[in-house]
């Protein structure tokens, strides 16, 4: 992305903001909080900055005490550089042109994708490579990428694409000390790993090299009384990572993806945790309804088919691999279904 005098602005702010967290936790996060409102430039932007101002005033707020643990370790100059491709060239710069490319392609376009990649498949991720090109050209600037083995060979995209935000969804056994090396000079890449009951010596590893992480968890039926009592957060931030990140299970019923919204969205507001919880269809669908209109979750598997929420193949007989990312969306806004899938 070419850099906009008012981006070269809001970088050198955020800097300036960065270097004073690590001085004062609690000044800082108040400074950073006002910043954002101050270049905010939606309603639901300003309402997401007041109420964290408001949160914020309890000097026993849960965040301070995450915030001074970031600090605590990682990167300065990492936290800049995913602060500004997850805040700025996603959320600012990539809504304008999302809504200027949905006007002139006439279909949707989401604010962030999530890819799942079979790293074992060179070819692909060349093809993957331009997928992400062609969605950077469309405005978005946020990729979920979940490797089914080893994701050394996925950081390919992080290099190609430094403007992008990256979460590097894995286990905790697939983050290597080799991959965290690799991770160390990617500022562009947040590893988030699965929730598990042994996750070895890795949050340690990331911690010592630098690397802020969060951390996964795919949900169902089973897992509701844990998340409604708070014992899953509680656990998760034991592990100290940013996000606490649940993701819907396919066979999620509505009534248990709502009371999970629900609880996420009460734990947020109130400050429970030292831990951001957030359940991924539901604030990836409010983030794209104040950008463009329209649903989140556009997930494709290591065939390049575009999933439905279910996940179900939509079009089995197009993928990003032979029509494009592009060619993807229009598909799904024109609502046709394929021959091979009616």
């Amino acid at each position: 992305m070419e850099k906009t005098m008012s981006g070269i602005l809001i970088e050198a702010a955020l800097k300036t903001t960065l270097h004073r967290l690590k001085d004062d936790p609690e000044r800082g996060i108040r400074s950073l909080v006002d910043m954002g409102l101050r270049f905010s430039r939606t309603p639901f932007q300003q309402q997401f900055f007041k109420l964290s101002q408001t949160v914020l005033e309890d000097e026993k707020c849960p965040y301070y005490d995450l915030v001074q643990d970031i600090f605590s370790y990682a990167d300065t100059d990492r936290l800049q550089r995913f602060g500004m491709n997850l805040g700025y060239h996603s959320c600012i710069c990539g809504s304008k042109q999302i809504r200027d490319k949905e006007r002139h392609l006439g279909c949707g376009i989401p604010w962030a994708v999530l890819l799942q990649i079979d790293p074992e498949k060179g070819e692909q991720l060349t093809q993957l490579d331009d997928a992400v090109s062609e969605g950077e050209k469309l405005g978005i600037y946020t990729w979920l990428l979940f490797p089914s083995a080893d994701p050394e060979r996925a950081l390919d995209l992080l290099r190609a694409h430094p403007g992008s935000a990256f979460f590097l969804c894995c286990a905790p056994e697939q983050i290597q000390p080799a991959l965290i090396d690799s991770l160390a000079d990617l500022p562009n890449g947040m590893p988030a790993l699965r929730i598990q009951e042994d996750p070895g010596e890795t949050y340690a590893r990331l911690r010592e090299a630098g690397i802020p992480y969060s951390v996964w968890h795919v949900y169902g039926e089973e897992d509701l009384p844990a998340i409604r009592s708070g014992d899953l957060f509680t656990c998760a931030e034991q592990e100290k990572p940013v996000f606490t990140i649940l993701i819907p299970r396919a066979d999620s019923r509505d009534v248990t993806r709502l009371q999970t919204r629900q609880t996420v969205d009460r734990a947020r507001r109130e400050a429970l945790y030292r831990t951001i919880p957030m359940e991924l269809e539901w604030d990836g669908t409010s983030i794209q309804q104040v950008i463009a209109g329209g649903t989140f979750l556009t997930c494709f598997d290591p065939a390049g088919h575009l999933l439905d929420r279910d996940g179900g193949v939509l079009y089995p007989g197009a993928s990003l691999f032979t029509v494009g990312l592009t060619g993807m969306l229009r598909l799904a806004s024109s609502g046709k279904v394929s021959e091979e899938s009616a």
